[in-house]
């Protein structure tokens, strides 16, 4: 891939959905991605988006019921798209029949079905697709993967996480039940980086644990705490927690034959990622700068767009990890365990072509967002 960030072609955005991750996370970085510019906002709330577009310069506010006369208007290039979950095809497969670029939030949908609407439509297009999993560009987290792969930990067979966070019951996570929990909303990050820490994809849903807290306010809908446990290829597991009803943390660990590494914060952003490495009874600590992780992946999605090159992680990979959510979901209604039958991964994260180094960006206070978790 070139560097396309000092060209003086940029791709022009139109933002969909104003929550505070398109506000404290995304926008702030646009200016310093080099190749990317915002001209359009859509929002349901058009009186707040008019107070973001002044607050950025950006020339056009659309409501969701003018989505298609944005998708018409010709002042766009691409989207990024950071509605709820459950509204991602409502918005990408117009757009990708109407030639325009989608990066949108993961995960891709809520069914495989709908998942596998957004690909096909997708290969239909002559746009392209990109599911936004930042950490495939997070210097720290490329740096693991690149010491994995030189073998430095041995032959690694375990991943453990923990993921929690403590949601309002005022929060739509806490109002719209199950699609809206931590499974959907959260376990992708788990799910996703056991993925790249083995290189492969499970086989197997062993088991899923929910558990339901009265004391929490959050309803008794949807499991506010989910354990899982994921077998892989090559006899190598997974255990995995997620909830909305914990202290905030985000931690894991990957253990191999020669040695381990701890990695915490592994899966927010803003903060500098910690990794404890342990080789024999060696131990050295490193702690990595924050970076603009949005910005990264803006910029790499536009240079891909600029130089005709397919993004990696594509609509692909996007449904492996649905499937796979699919099955804790079908494992937290039976009990019982749940095969897997995912296809076949073709792309793995290019660590040198997908580093993006962009620095921090400080976010103004978004104008009246719910706090979310993507």
């Amino acid at each position: 891939m070139s560097d396309s960030t000092n060209t003086s072609r940029k791709i022009r955005y139109g933002f969909v959905a104003l929550g505070d991750i398109t506000q404290e996370a995304m926008l702030p970085g646009v200016a310093h991605t080099g190749n990317s510019v915002v001209t359009a906002l859509v929002s349901s709330d058009t009186d707040k988006a008019a107070k973001v577009a002044e607050r950025y310069g950006i020339g056009s506010v659309y409501s969701y019921d003018q989505f298609d006369e944005l998708l018409a208007s010709g002042s766009i290039d691409a989207l990024y798209i950071a509605t709820p979950n459950w509204r991602h095809a409502e918005f990408v497969i117009p757009a990708l029949k109407a030639g325009i670029h989608v990066l949108v939030e993961k995960p891709l949908e809520i069914t495989h079905a709908s998942s596998r609407e957004i690909l096909a439509t997708a290969a239909a297009s002559t746009a392209k697709l990109m599911v936004a999993y930042r950490l495939h560009f997070e210097p720290a987290t490329l740096s693991l993967i690149d010491r994995i792969r030189a073998g430095e930990l041995g032959q690694v067979h375990t991943f453990s996480a923990t993921f929690a966070q403590m949601v309002d019951p005022k929060n739509h996570r806490a109002t719209n039940g199950a699609k809206a929990g931590p499974v959907f909303d959260m376990a992708p990050y788990p799910i996703n980086a056991a993925r790249y820490v083995f290189d492969a994809d499970p086989i197997e849903v062993v088991s899923a644990v929910g558990l339901r807290h009265p004391e929490s306010g959050l309803g008794d809908d949807f499991d506010h705490t989910v354990a899982v446990t994921l077998r892989f290829p090559g006899n190598r597991v997974a255990l995995f927690t997620v909830s909305y009803y914990g202290n905030a943390v985000d931690a894991f660990y990957v253990a191999g034959t020669k040695g381990s590494v701890h990695m915490r914060p592994c899966f927010t952003y803003g903060t500098p990622f910690e990794q404890t490495i342990t080789v024999g009874d060696k131990e050295r600590k490193i702690s990595a700068p924050a970076t603009d992780q949005f910005g990264g992946e803006l910029k790499y999605f536009s240079a891909c767009l600029l130089d005709n090159e397919d993004p990696e992680p594509d609509g692909q990979e996007g449904l492996i990890d649905v499937l796979i959510v699919e099955g804790i979901m079908e494992a937290l209604a039976s009990g019982k365990p749940q095969k897997l039958d995912l296809p076949e991964r073709k792309r793995r994260i290019d660590t040198t072509r997908q580093k993006m180094n962009l620095p921090k960006v400080e976010a103004p206070e978004p104008v009246d967002a719910a706090k979310p978790s993507k």
